[in-house]
Order: structure tokens, then sequence, then C-alpha cells
């Protein structure tokens, strides 16, 4: 593709929201930056939430029936403290709905694209800045509509996060559900129509705003991802916003588009059916299976700049990477069906998906290889972000490596709805993203606010985070294989799972300590936007144009204009003396 050469700093973005007071600047803001930031600190807060929420999941299965300290109360248990069994239903389907819609997508695609776009390329805003705006403020209908669930008649939402049919739009199949319900619908709608927003935006920008001499195969692998993120987001979305207005119609006026004839003979408010219910699930998984990329290949191009970066050496692969990021995406969308094997489907038709699910291993597989030789033969420095994006690697393999398992339809069969679903779903989108997203923290927190986070406690932080994620997560691998069921509220009442409450019991104490060892993180990225160290504008000696901006980046990015000579990549080039060679340098013959 042909360098863009129009330049970036049009008037069309001459104000960002800077001409007036607070909340214009920092509120209401059009600034890309402020706008990431915004996203940081509210999936932050929403993660807190979040955790509680799996804590109440945790103590359930440690200690079933036992009274909740503070959850209990917060969370509708009955009277003595004890969880009602529909209570333990809305706490795991209200888990999965914060940390997947509200945490984990914006703080990939939301705080971080936000904040990074604009100066990776060399522009000095995202293309629309009022549409990036209202994708941040649309996300508080979400906000408000998911939280004032928690306090309906009935609770929040029952119906699990897929909130399948018919349990999830027959009131009396979810007893008291109804407006907890369809709050959690109008919630996930406003969600996609702010994700729709940031990817329409985000598409211009990398491709209309490029600095002089950024090719497209000169963009970072971060924006690569966010680039093929966007596109995800742009083509997946619309389905699950349409499946999510048939089930409120559903719902509300008497529909009957996910129904079978006869559900509805005791509900008189509603249609007598004529539906099909795994109807909604083909469209809930056409969207939410590439949303599981959209919630990781972010993760994948943030850790393999990281990488590059402390490993000293250029990216291993760069076209590669490009192109199996490409493939994962691609066939993200043909892979829907391997969440239904147990549908009753074709065994024709789930072998295509058997088939096709395995081969995104391929494409997996290469960009394993790659970071693992970029790593192979660099100078390495073992900083908390290098750490961090080390793990990911590793947690990436475990939940990968479990992922081809569940391909497999024989095999899936058995395991699904087990705790092996649970394991390999966490350690691909939770703990091999929170890694990531920890490392991308503490490395582009410099630019972020102008000061460095504690390396020391960070290193602490990334240490027992890693240790107690395998606490935690690796058992439910061996839980899965013995059957245990995921979603219920009291497994022990059957003799067969009774066993295994001490392996239960074990996993909640590392869950408690997981949580409440964030403490150090808490207070080492607050604590060091006062007292930490002033950074410099390239304190990590990186190629990246973002790091050529000041710390933290005025009102247009940069304070000069960039012209690009070459990838982010180029680590110990023979043309410097020094060990990095940033893209905007001129080359030596050039000065």
């Amino acid at each position: 593709m042909s360098t863009v050469t129009a330049d970036p700093h049009s008037d069309a973005h001459a104000d960002h929201g800077h001409s007036g007071g607070f909340l214009s600047t920092y509120v209401f803001s059009l600034d890309h930056k402020v706008i990431g930031l915004q996203f940081l600190f509210s999936t932050l807060i929403w993660f807190f939430v979040g955790g509680m929420l799996a804590l109440g999941i945790r103590w359930q299965l440690a200690f079933p029936w036992r009274p909740m300290p503070i959850l209990g109360d917060l969370l509708g248990a009955a009277e003595g403290g004890q969880i009602a069994p529909e209570n333990y239903t809305m706490l795991v389907t209200m888990h999965a709905t914060v940390m997947i819609f509200f945490v984990i997508i914006p703080v990939l695609a939301g705080a971080f694209g936000n904040f990074l776009i604009p100066l990776m390329i060399g522009a000095d805003d995202m293309a629309v800045p009022v549409l990036n705006m209202l994708s941040y403020w649309f996300m508080w209908p979400a906000f408000a509509l998911i939280g004032a669930s928690f306090f309906v008649e009935g609770g929040a939402a029952q119906g699990g996060w897929t909130s399948y049919p018919p349990l999830s739009v027959i009131a009396e199949a979810a007893p008291g559900s109804l407006n907890g319900q369809n709050l959690w619908l109008l919630g996930v709608t406003f969600v996609g129509i702010a994700s729709m927003m940031g990817s329409i935006n985000y598409m211009t920008t990398i491709i209309q705003m490029r600095a002089p001499g950024m090719t497209m195969f000169r963009l970072p692998m971060t924006i690569w991802a966010m680039f093929i993120t966007a596109i995800l987001q742009a083509f997946a979305l619309p389905v699950l916003t349409a499946a999510g207005f048939m089930q409120v119609s559903d719902r509300l006026l008497g529909t009957g588009f996910f129904l079978a004839e006869g559900a509805m003979a005791n509900n008189s408010a509603m249609a007598s059916g004529g539906g099909q219910p795994l109807l909604w699930q083909h469209l809930f998984w056409f969207y939410s299976h590439p949303a599981v990329y959209i919630m990781i290949l972010p993760a994948m191009g943030m850790v393999s700049d990281i990488l590059s970066c402390f490993s000293r050496k250029p990216l291993f692969g760069y076209k590669p990477m490009v192109y199996s990021i490409s493939g994962i995406a691609g066939l993200g969308f043909i892979v829907w069906g391997h969440h239904m094997f147990v549908s009753g489907m074709n065994p024709m038709l789930g072998m295509t998906f058997m088939v096709s699910t395995m081969m995104i291993a391929l494409p997996s597989a290469i960009k394993t290889f790659n970071w693992l030789g970029t790593l192979w033969g660099g100078h390495i420095q073992y900083t908390t972000p290098m750490l961090f994006a080390i793990s990911f690697i590793s947690m990436f393999i475990i939940g990968g490596l479990s992922g081809i398992f569940m391909a497999a339809t024989p095999v899936d069969i058995f395991i699904h709805d087990t705790y092996f679903i649970v394991a390999h779903f966490h350690y691909v989108l939770f703990a091999g993203t929170a890694m990531a997203v920890f490392g991308a923290i503490y490395f582009w927190y410099p630019k972020m606010f102008g000061r460095m986070m504690n390396d020391s406690w960070g290193k602490v932080h990334f240490v027992l985070t890693f240790l107690l994620m395998n606490l935690v997560f690796y058992p439910m691998h061996i839980l899965g294989m013995q059957g245990f069921p995921r979603r219920l509220a009291d497994p022990y009442h059957y003799e067969t799972f009774r066993n295994l409450l001490p392996m239960n019991q074990f996993i909640s104490y590392a869950a408690f300590i997981l949580v409440g060892l964030q403490i150090i993180f808490v207070i080492n990225f607050f604590g060091s936007m006062f007292f930490g160290p002033r950074s410099g504008r390239n304190p990590w000696r990186s190629n990246g144009l973002e790091w050529q901006a000041p710390s933290p980046p005025g009102h247009g990015n940069f304070d000069f204009q960039p012209i690009i000579y070459r990838g982010p990549y180029e680590y110990g080039s023979p043309e410097v003396e020094e060990d990095f060679y940033p893209q905007n340098q001129p080359p030596p013959e050039a000065k």
C-alpha cells in the first residue's frame, strides 16, 4: 500500500476539546489520550467489581451454603447469609459479563487502542474525534443498566453470559429475572454500539492518517493487531446487536424468534412460539467467537512490541506475524459451531467445524515460535514489562493446547460445560490477556503519565500474580477431566463430586490471595503518578514513534513533523552506534 503523504496535523483536529474548561478538557474531551485514560480508569474499576463477583463464585464452591461475609448481603443472599441457587447463576452471569464486556474488550481496544494508535502512526488524533468521544460515553448507559440490574426486583440477569433461550426468554424458566435480563440485553447492545463507533474510527485513522513514510509494513504489531481487531468488530458486532434486539422483542413484544412451538404455553403474555432456540446460539457465537480474538489479538500485538524492545533485536518474522494475525482473524469467522458440538448438529457439519478449528493452531503456532525466535540470542532485559510479556506466551500456550483438545468433537462431548472449559477460557482470556495488559501498563505508563512505575515492586507483583494464577486455573483442568460441571451452585449434591471439595477449596484460597495481592499494583499505579521518577521521552530506548513524543504527549502529540524512514524493530542496526534506531531518525547519509 502506498505511503500516505497528507499532513496528519490538519486544522480539522485543531482544538481537541482543549479550548474550554475542565469538562471539555478532561470529561467530554476529544483528545484520544484523555479518552484512552478514561477507558483505562473505568475498566480498572470494573475489574475490581468482576473480581468480587468471582470471589462470590469461589466462596460458594469452597464453602457451599455457608454465609458469605459482606458479599452475601450485597448479592441478595437469603436470610442467614447463604446465597440462593438462582443468585449463584446471577453471579456466574454477571462475573463473565463484567469481565468480558466491561474489562477485557474496553481495556485492550478502548484504552490502549485510543491512546496508542495516533501516537504510533504519527497522527495528532483520531480521524473523527467526536465519534471517538461518543465511543466512550456510549459505554456509560451500559455501565448504568448493568449496574442497576443488581438492584431491581429479582436481581440481575441469570441466563448465563451466553443468554441461551429458552432460559433467557421465558420468565418462568428463570424466576424473577425478567427485568434484570432486559437490562442485560440493553446494556450489551450499548457496548456493541460503542465498539462499532471505535472500530470505524480505528480503521479510518490507520488507513488515512499515517505519517509520511509510514507504510502499512512499517506499522508496529500493536497497530496491525488493533487494525484487524477493528475489522472483526465492524463485521461481527452487527450480528450480535441484531440478535439482542430480537431477544428483547421476544421478551417485551411477544415475538417468537427464539421460542419453539408450545414453549410459551404457560406464559400467555408472550407469543405461541414457532421460532428456533438454536438460532440464538448461531447468531451469538458468530459474534462471540471472533470476539475471543478481539480479546486476544491486541494483547498479541502489544506483547510483540515489548518482546522486541527488551530483547534488543528485531522481531522475528515480521511479515509472517502480520499474516498469522490475519489468518487467525479470518478463521475466527468460520469456527463458531465448535461451541455447539453437543447441540445435535449433523456429524458432517461438526467435522467441518472441528477441522477448521484445529487449523487455527497453525497461525497461532507461527506467532508462538516467532516470539521464541525473537527471544533467542537476544540481550534480554528482565524488566517488569518483559516478565509479563514472557509469561503471556506461557499462558497462551497452555490455553491454546487445551483448546486443541476441545476442538475434537468426541472429546468436547465429554468435557463440554465442565471446568476444563473454564480453565481453557481463563488461561487464554484472563491469565493470558491480564498478563499482557499488566505488561502494557508497566511499559506505556511513562508515556501516559511522564513517570516510571516502581520496577522492584512490579517484579514482586509479577511473581506473585504468575504463581497464583496458575494455582487458581491449572487445577481446574483436573476438575474438568473428572466431569465437574460449571454453573451449578451445589455440584456436591451428587456423590460423584464430593471428593473434589478439597481441590475447590485450594483453588478458592488461591483466588482470594490473588485478588488481594493486586493491592500491590494499585498502590504502585496510583502512587507512581505523584512519586515516580520522571521518565523522559524514551526511557526504554525503544524505536517506536510514540517514544519520540514528549512524555506525556501534549496537544497534537508531537512537537515535530514525524517522517518515517524504517520499521519499528531495527534494534542492533550497523548503521548507528546505539542498539536502537528510531523510526523517525534519518539515515546517516541523510543528516
